[in-house]
Formats: structure tokens, C-alpha cells, sequence
């Protein structure tokens, strides 16, 4: 079989459309061909492709009689440039549940008609897919952040060893069913029990970083002032009765009642407050979302029992024995919410 001669723009246009392509039957089609003009012969192909020769024979003779062609589904040609870079702003801005929305707002906007297999594939072409977006408060101040981080980092140059600095946070878990995304073989469907059980446990916990397998927490029946004092004797306790301790914490009106800041100096504690909706500067709230996974996410609890003694296991037993492995996730890498 005599070589195959491509043009520069034809071979560019090749190695695109490879570097594009997901399918790897589509992969081995252009790699046929490109490699059929860089002078290899049809065994030396076949043998690097692991494919028959007849079907190298069969693709090259496809490109040669203009037949070939690649499953596109939202190829270059239905889109240019210019609109491809609009509509990728416009679904980076703008996020849809269904695709049937972003097939109706292309045919809308720019007159051009998409499959729902077509469709899909641009998608995964351009680097978009099916996932949640991630919630943070909309009145997060960046200024304030990064103030609260400078002062963070001065304050842990400044104090000694002996001065701990713990996070502080209160969660409220419930028993109601947390559905979540999980592994599900392909084609399957799998059910679990659900409950819209109110039962819940008022938790209040403290990290040291570096040291969360020693997480310290405590149960009550609502969290208030008096709640977040009987709190801090807990940690006074642990850590002992002469070294000062600094607690960063949110600005919750309990944590800033007067009883509170009283109890703190005498107990020789220093408070260090976050800024307002800053929930990222505090990473016990990691230790919260680590907690779902073990013990909440996609578990159905048949009574209140079960579902306290879930939580009380948690902290008694599963966290000693993986603390020491999450201090890579739950660290002091702060990032800053931008409003």
C-alpha cells in the first residue's frame, strides 16, 4: 500500500482532534493515519495498535475516499471559537440540572441543534461535568479573612509550645438519613432505608492541629453560655491547670456572652474570635464532614439509640484510630471565600 500524503493543516487538524478524543477506538483510528504519513507501514501499525491489519487497510482507505469519520456529537463544526468561548463562560457562570436545558439555551442563543449524546460529549470535550457545586456564605469578607489569617500566624510564632491553640465548634447532627453520592455498579439502582427523624445531638468539640485523635467533645441538651463554660473546664482538664490555653472560635452570641469571657479569664483561657461567615478558617468543620462519612452518610438509624451511640462511637473509638492519618486533610491551609 502506498504511503499516505497529508497536509501540514491536515495533520495539525489530526493531532487536535486526538488530543480531544475520549474514545480510545476513535484514538487508534487517527493514530493509523498519522502514523501511515510519518511512513510507518501497515504491519508496523498494526502491530503497535494491536489491531488486524485489514482494519488499519479499512481506515486508511476510509480517509483516503473521504469516508472517515468520528463520532461527533457536538463537534467543531457545530460550534466556532468564538461561540464555543461564549458558551463556556455562560455555563460557568450559569449552572443546569438537566442537559435538555443547555441543548434549549444553544438552540435559543445561537440557533445550532444538539443531541443529548452530542451534547454530553462537548461537555466532557470541554471539561465540564456532573457534579455539585460547593455552597459558602455570601457576605464572606476577604479583607477580614485575611486579616484573621495574619493574626493567626502571628500568634502561633509568638506563643511557646506549652500554649496549645485549639479550634472550637458546635454541630448539631440529626438522625434524619443523610443520602449522599457513593459507588453503584453501573446499571443498578441501590435503596436505603430513610427516616425524617428530628432527633439530634447538640455537640460541642475542640482540635489541637496535629493532634486531632485527641479531639475533645461533649453531648448537651441545647448550647448555650453555661454549655460552652462546662465545655471549657473539659479542656481546662485535659491540658492541665497552669498553662494558658488559646481558643479560636465563631462569633456565635454564646460565645461572646459575658459569662463566657469572665469564665475564659479566670480559667486562664484566651478567646481569638474568626470573622463573620467564615466557616473555611475553622477546620474543625473538616472534622464535621469526616464524621458524616463514617458514620452518617447513607445510614439508616432504627431508633435514637442507635444513632447517639453512632456518634459517641465516632469520637470514642474510630477517630483515635484515624486521627493520626488526618492531619493532611485537616490542617491549617486556609482558603479564603470570595464573595
Amino acid at each position: 500500500m502506498k504511503r499516505l500524503h497529508i497536509s501540514p493543516e491536515e495533520k495539525a487538524h489530526l493531532e487536535m482532534l486526538h488530543a480531544q478524543k475520549e474514545n480510545g477506538k476513535e484514538r487508534d483510528r487517527i493514530k493509523a493515519i498519522l502514523l501511515r504519513s510519518e511512513g510507518w507501514t501497515v504491519p508496523m501499525i498494526s502491530q503497535a495498535l494491536r489491531l488486524h491489519q485489514s482494519t488499519i487497510i479499512r481506515h486508511l482507505d476510509e480517509y483516503r475516499g473521504g469516508k472517515f469519520k468520528l463520532a461527533s456529537g457536538g463537534s467543531e463544526s457545530h460550534l466556532n471559537e468564538e461561540v464555543t468561548a461564549e458558551l463556556i463562560q455562560h455555563l460557568e457562570a450559569n449552572t443546569y440540572h438537566h442537559v435538555h436545558e443547555i441543548i434549549q439555551y444553544v438552540q435559543a442563543t445561537f440557533g445550532i441543534e444538539y443531541t443529548v449524546p452530542g451534547m454530553n460529549k462537548w461537555l466532557h470535550r470541554n471539561k465540564f461535568s456532573y457534579k455539585k457545586p460547593k455552597g459558602h456564605p455570601h457576605k464572606a469578607d476577604v479583607q477580614l479573612q485575611q486579616e484573621f489569617i495574619e493574626e493567626y500566624r502571628r500568634l502561633k510564632e509568638q506563643v511557646s509550645q506549652e500554649e496549645p491553640i485549639l479550634f472550637i465548634d458546635s454541630v448539631h447532627p440529626t438522625q434524619a438519613t443523610k443520602i449522599t453520592y457513593g459507588w453503584i455498579r453501573t446499571g443498578q439502582e441501590k435503596q436505603v432505608h430513610t427516616t425524617a427523624s428530628r432527633t439530634r445531638v447538640n455537640l460541642i468539640g475542640a482540635i489541637q492541629l496535629g493532634h486531632i485523635a485527641e479531639a475533645i467533645s461533649a453531648e448537651y441538651d441545647t448550647i448555650n453560655g453555661e454549655s460552652i463554660v462546662d465545655f471549657m473546664k473539659q479542656i481546662r482538664n485535659q491540658y492541665g491547670t497552669s498553662k494558658r490555653i488559646h481558643l479560636i472560635l465563631d462569633k456565635a452570641g454564646y460565645h461572646r456572652s459575658q459569662l463566657v469571657a469572665d469564665k475564659a479569664k479566670e480559667m486562664n483561657l484566651s478567646l481569638h474570635f474568626l470573622p463573620p461567615y467564615s466557616p473555611n478558617l475553622n477546620p474543625i468543620e473538616r472534622l464535621w464532614k469526616v464524621m458524616n462519612e463514617k458514620i452518617r452518610n447513607n445510614r439508616f438509624f432504627k431508633s435514637a439509640k442507635d444513632f447517639k451511640d453512632a456518634i459517641r462511637e465516632f469520637f470514642s473509638i474510630i477517630l483515635p484510630n484515624i486521627g493520626g492519618a488526618l492531619d493532611g486533610r485537616i490542617n491549617d491551609n486556609f482558603q479564603l471565600l470570595k464573595t
